[in-house]
């Protein structure tokens, strides 16, 4: 296709196409949206983020205690993913299959060595073929037995037999999919990569939240089931159970179905989950009354949460939303992460490295939070990349399932680049210059380069 065509099919002049091509005028919204769509493009591919994730999951797979002593060089990660793209994908899709394979292999490892019903089923069989054996040693070796007692062993080998086969059924029960307590990381994966593609913002959920707001009972008598959760998880719930059964579900199966990342019926009931929770939150905190009130506030999260009576974790859910062309809010990243340090959610930055499973960084603030909870920290962290970026976390409370259990706790943490803090009340007092002491961070232990961290607790995998 020639320029003069595009730019005639996009409705602009040649030289103001030919001034976005040398990267002398910027492109974004409608535009770039009608560019990607005439070229049979994705917006990611012609942003760049397609690329940024690649590259993310390249260096996790660098990451890989397996490849250890391969002494890897960064510098190929970029090579590999900019002139063999396909292959680079090839290579994850491997490791993803591996790790879902590591992960079956433990679990019906802990079923054989730790189960009782399954260590019952052995001992049972051991038994019953113990007692088969036995009395075929005697059939076989004694000659001169009564033939009431022939009888006798011959009916105890075949009950023992008919008892063996019944086991044998159980065990085959008992290693059906269906019963066995693993489940592929890829479904959530592929969630991930879907709310990726659309840079975690749906101009459709938001129209349909606008249509809806006002007639859905959100405010009314909550599920009375619910009343040990918090009022404004009681609202949630309650909006996403309205949305389900009162709203149009049309609009959130389009996005699904239009969706090719999603390839298995797993990863299409997670994103379809994830979809009912995004226009829940949609109808709750309007966009535009919502990012209004960002700006206002500065970005506090305490005060949107008391504004539009929602929780803590779901403000910052919705402010890594804010992404209607025209109408931006700040571009933040999200990580949430139990006390173990396993990611449960996450939504990373062009350039910010957050990992798919495992640890980050120990000194990063989705960390230290947990030694405060409920009190929010911030934190200005500097990465070996010279990338700075602010950390705003807070570890939070869920409800104990009982009194006995032990507190649950998780932290919510969003990021943002360095360049935008000032805009933030998380920003104020802060000194934001270059030559400030910000913390030293890296992205992990094996990726970080940083050699005389007091805090590395594994080596680094690969080589700078």
């Amino acid at each position: 296709m020639t320029q003069s065509k595009l730019a005639a099919t996009l409705g602009i002049s040649a030289s103001y196409l030919n001034l976005i091509e040398l990267n002398k005028r910027s492109i974004g919204g409608a535009l770039l949206k009608r560019v990607a769509s005439v070229l049979g493009m994705s917006l990611d591919e012609l942003d760049g983020a397609a690329g940024r994730r690649l590259l993310d999951d390249l260096h996790a797979l660098a990451a890989d205690p397996r490849l250890a002593g391969l002494g890897l060089d960064a510098t190929g990660v970029h090579d590999l993913a900019g002139r063999h793209p396909a292959w680079a994908r090839a290579l994850l899709v491997l490791q993803r299959s591996l790790v879902d394979r590591d992960g079956a292999v433990a679990a019906l490892s802990d079923r054989l060595g730790q189960d009782p019903h399954l260590n019952e089923i052995i001992h049972d069989v051991r038994s019953r073929i113990a007692a088969i054996r036995s009395s075929s040693e005697i059939l076989e070796s004694v000659d001169d037995l009564e033939p009431r007692q022939r009888q006798r062993f011959v009916a105890i080998i075949g009950d023992e037999s008919a008892r063996l086969s019944d086991l044998a059924q159980a065990l085959g029960e008992f290693f059906e999919p269906a019963r066995t307590p693993m489940r592929s990381l890829t479904p959530a994966e592929e969630v991930d990569d879907f709310l990726f593609d659309h840079d975690n913002h749906f101009p459709a959920l938001e129209d349909a939240a606008d249509a809806l707001r006002g007639t859905l009972p959100l405010d009314g008598d909550l599920d009375a089931g619910a009343v040990t959760q918090p009022r404004a998880t009681q609202r949630f719930l309650a909006a996403r159970a309205a949305v389900l059964r009162f709203g149009d579900g049309r609009v959130l199966q389009a996005e699904v179905d239009a969706a090719p990342r999603l390839t298995s019926d797993a990863a299409r009931k997670l994103a379809h989950r994830a979809l009912s929770s995004y226009l829940a939150a949609a109808l709750l905190m309007p966009y535009a009354a919502f990012l209004a009130a960002a700006e206002r506030t500065r970005y506090d999260i305490e005060a949107l949460c008391q504004q539009f009576g929602v929780s803590y974790e779901q403000t910052c859910h919705r402010l890594v939303t804010l992404r209607r062309p025209g109408a931006e809010g700040i571009p933040f990243g999200f990580m949430r992460t139990d006390p173990a340090g396993f990611v449960t959610k996450r939504f990373p930055l062009p350039n910010l490295l957050l990992p798919r499973r495992g640890n980050a960084c120990p000194l990063w603030a989705a960390y230290t939070a947990f030694q405060a909870p409920g009190a929010i920290q911030r934190q200005l962290a500097a990465f070996p990349t010279g990338d700075r970026y602010l950390f705003v976390a807070c570890a939070i409370e869920k409800p104990r399932p009982a009194f006995p259990m032990p507190r649950r706790l998780v932290s919510v943490m969003l990021a943002c680049h360095a360049l935008h803090a000032d805009r933030t009340v998380y920003g104020d007092a802060l000194d934001l210059s270059s030559s400030a002491p910000w913390v030293p961070v890296g992205p992990n232990c094996q990726l970080c380069v940083r050699g005389d961290c007091a805090y590395r607790e594994e080596a680094a995998i690969i080589d700078r």
